[in-house]
């Protein structure tokens, strides 16, 4: 006998990048694999999100959270490896990016009505981007 559909909704995201997958009510599930955009000599800017936190869950592979210190100025930069299958919630408003290994998959929950409109980005100077592949030498 085969199952109603409405009674399980089954997903998948194997490409590169970020994908929302689920939207639901305010939430929205999405993955993010490896993309080159978020090599650490690729990462410009860091983001921000004005109106939710934002958590994320290492299913594979190696990610590192950068986490920017500051309100409209980034005045330290900090790193977190994340361990697999925990969670990390990146809390409203702080600055933040991340840098993913090849094989990596991060699942992603957030409010689904996130966009580019309440999420602000700020440029790194060169110093700081400098900085961050210091601080990811050897870590992916």
């Amino acid at each position: 006998m085969k199952m109603d559909e409405t009674l399980l909704e089954i997903k998948t995201y194997n490409k590169e990048g970020y994908r929302p997958v689920i939207d639901y009510d305010s939430w929205r599930v999405a993955i993010l694999n490896y993309c080159d955009e978020l090599l650490p000599e690729n990462i410009t800017k860091l983001q921000r999100h004005d109106e939710t936190d934002e958590v994320f869950v290492l299913l594979k592979g190696k990610c590192i959270l950068f986490l920017g210190e500051g309100e409209e100025e980034i005045s330290e930069i900090y790193t977190q490896s994340m361990e697999p299958f925990k969670l990390y919630n990146v809390k409203k408003s702080v600055w933040h990016s991340h840098t993913l290994s090849e094989d990596a998959m991060v699942l992603i929950v957030e409010n689904k009505d996130t966009t580019d409109a309440n999420s602000p980005e700020i440029e790194l100077s060169k110093s700081q981007r400098k900085k961050l592949i210091e601080l990811t030498d050897n870590l992916i």
